[in-house]
């Protein structure tokens, strides 16, 4: 109570802007209280209110402190544009959530979006506002005006200039080029955005005639709240034509921001209309609260606009996942033998990361050559239409997950688990043919440098520094963990550079564009296009693997904590090349045998990782239920006691 004394005697209507807003702001530093009972902050706003009601003179000082904030402050920006970001731009928002994180506010400022951050900073004060009750509304209200009327009008008004901001902002998103050009015209929805202006002057008209004929206001409100759908329709077609023209995050946060514009409009206009003006100013202020709280994160930022983008990229992933799923006999051993030409090629590999690491470069620059070794024959690999068999989980697992969208359907969950077994047959069958098919080919390899070079692929030194590094006894399988991270992060890079190329049609200029075909003729052009299209996801996912795979550890090592990466087939082939350095004598090593143990394990960690990660990210994509996820669990789990050979045999 001493606390509530000394925060009245300081109540001074006549001082400075800055003075007057900080008494706002300690008011409700006192209303918030320990921040941990509703009840309280209830109790202490009506012990405020009794305190001013027994002092006449110091209720006149409220009254004209209340009078002079509403004249000084413009309350419309909080109203129509707190929460969304200046300029409709994703990089432009993520700026000021920084800005705002980074940075203190200031009570000197007559724009209530900015002010009001700094009164209402927690969770708890809509928890507290939202819980008054309607007389203690009622009696606050008379407390603060003298003159109820004016204060509604002004209220009105305030209302009303929101709306017609958040219109402008409705009609100006939707005629962006990337918005506009995108929405279906055959069904006139484009016109929709054109008419939101005059909709919204007849509304302003109508509501404050002296002389307001309810049924003509009702006409009008109608007509706006038809245009509003309309809008949204046509904002809706945008979303349903996304596969075919592509995604950006900065497209996403736009059509976000556009709907939460229209969502806003309805917001204001309810409580424009509201027969409890008070009431309903509650309720809007208590959403501000939230609004405020939720713009705070820059996470969650990220989260809600990357979403949509991840699920498109999980789409298209699935559709390139399908290839790798073996459902029979004939298919399985055609993985085989893809799979033995993969790991055929990885010898290849595996002799050019030995090259480079001969010629003593710097870590960086070891790295780079490496990375280019890795990804000029996983593109290789990719052209010859053979497996590497890690690179197969993140695009098979979006393609699991798209069969989950109906689970209601009589047989889906069984389906699921069918296409399972013939999945973990898939991974087997390409682990089994990169891993027994590059052992030959490295030895193979070993023994032409031999004569070539008249020494080993790897000299005694670095032939035990591998046995020690692909131990079991190390951290081998930490690193293979994290390998499988970067297996899943290039097939989101995959994911990612179709979508752009399907955005910026890259495949239609290179088939129409003028300077292209005069370069290289229509037939050649019209190849380029489909060879381009079919291949962009695969070249960037293999691009993005072998330069994470070469240059990490020498970008990890500078910061003194070095990650490695422990790749199945390259391992094998690395420990292959070892053994073949060292003879006939490397198996009396233990050594030896402490790494060959660990090979399955770093295949386990390699394909369960990035396929986790690739799968929880499709289940969410496509809003799979936690009590669907758990019935999928417990009927693999079933499966897998009563037909365990399933999984490794057709």
């Amino acid at each position: 109570m001493n606390d509530l004394q000394s925060l009245l005697t300081t109540l001074n209507p006549d001082a400075g802007l800055a003075e007057r807003h900080v008494w706002l702001i300690r008011l409700f530093e006192w209303l918030r209280g320990d921040e941990k009972s509703v009840t309280d902050s209830a109790e202490r706003l009506q012990t405020f209110i009794n305190a001013v009601e027994a002092q006449p003179e110091l209720q006149a000082k409220l009254q004209a402190w209340w009078q002079l904030l509403l004249r000084k402050v413009d309350i419309t920006t909080l109203l129509a544009d707190f929460g969304f970001a200046p300029r409709t731009a994703f990089t432009s928002e993520l700026a000021e959530r920084l800005r705002r994180k980074l940075l203190p506010g200031t009570p000197e400022t007559t724009d209530a979006s900015e002010l009001f951050p700094l009164v209402v900073p927690s969770r708890f004060d809509a928890q507290w506002m939202g819980a008054l009750e309607e007389p203690q509304i009622a009696q606050l209200t008379r407390l603060l005006t003298s003159q109820n009327e004016l204060d509604t009008l002004h209220w009105q008004h305030s209302l009303m200039d929101a709306l017609t901001y958040c219109s402008a902002q409705i009609r100006a998103t939707g005629f962006a080029p990337e918005i506009r050009l995108r929405i279906d015209s055959s069904h006139g929805s484009q016109r929709a955005f054109h008419d939101l202006p005059s909709d919204i002057e007849s509304l302003r008209g109508e509501f404050f005639r002296p002389d307001r004929d309810e049924v003509a206001l009702q006409v009008v409100i109608s007509q706006y709240r038809n245009r509003l759908d309309a809008c949204r329709q046509a904002i809706n077609g945008v979303y349903s034509h996304l596969d075919e023209n592509g995604i950006s995050i900065g497209m996403v946060f736009r059509l976000r921001q556009l709907r939460g514009r229209m969502l806003r409009v309805r917001e204001l206009l309810d409580c424009l209309l509201s027969t409890t003006p008070a009431i309903a100013a509650q309720k809007l202020l208590v959403r501000r609260v939230i609004t405020a709280q939720e713009g705070k994160s820059i996470g969650a930022l990220i989260s809600t606009n990357s979403t949509l983008l991840a699920a498109k990229m999980a789409e298209r992933s699935a559709e390139t996942g399908e290839h790798y799923i073996t459902r029979n006999a004939v298919q399985y051993r055609e993985m085989l033998g893809k799979a033995m030409g993969g790991g055929a090629v990885t010898a290849i590999t595996t002799l050019l990361k030995y090259t480079v690491l001969g010629l003593g470069l710097t870590a960086f620059w070891s790295g780079f050559w490496a990375g280019v070794a890795y990804s000029s024959t996983f593109i290789l690999i990719q052209l010859l239409h053979w497996t590497l068999a890690t690179k197969q989980p993140a695009m098979t697992a979006p393609a699991m997950a798209a069969k989950l969208k109906d689970m209601t359907a009589p047989g889906a969950l069984e389906d699921f688990v069918d296409e399972v077994t013939h999945l973990v047959r898939s991974q087997v069958a390409a682990v089994l043919g990169n891993v027994f098919m590059v052992v030959p080919a490295v030895l193979l390899v070993n023994v032409m440098v031999q004569l070539a070079m008249q020494q080993p692929m790897v000299d005694r030194a670095e032939a035990m520094h591998i046995l020690h590094s692909l131990t079991l006894l190390g951290p081998t399988l930490l690193w293979a963990g994290f390998t499988g991270m970067i297996l899943f992060a290039s097939s989101m890079i995959a994911g990612w550079a179709e979508n752009w190329f399907v955005v910026h049609r890259l495949g239609s200029a290179i088939r129409h564009n003028p300077r292209l075909t005069s370069l290289l003729g229509l037939a050649r052009a019209q190849r380029w296009s489909g060879f381009m299209s079919e291949n962009i996801s695969g070249f960037a996912s293999n691009i993005s693997l072998g330069f994470m795979l070469g240059l990490i550890p020498a970008f990890t090592g500078f910061f003194g904590f070095e990650l490695e990466a422990r790749h199945v087939t390259l391992s094998t082939g690395q420990l292959a090349a070892a053994g073949a350095s060292l003879g006939l004598e490397v198996f009396k090593l233990p050594a030896l045998w402490w790494c060959v143990a660990s090979i399955p394990l770093i295949g386990a960690l390699n394909l369960g990782v990035s396929f986790y990660c690739a799968f929880r990210l499709a289940l969410q994509a496509h809003n799979v239920s936690l009590k669907d996820r758990a019935r999928i669990r417990s009927s693999i789990w079933a499966r897998m006691r009563s037909k365990p050979a399933s999984f490794f045999m057709p």
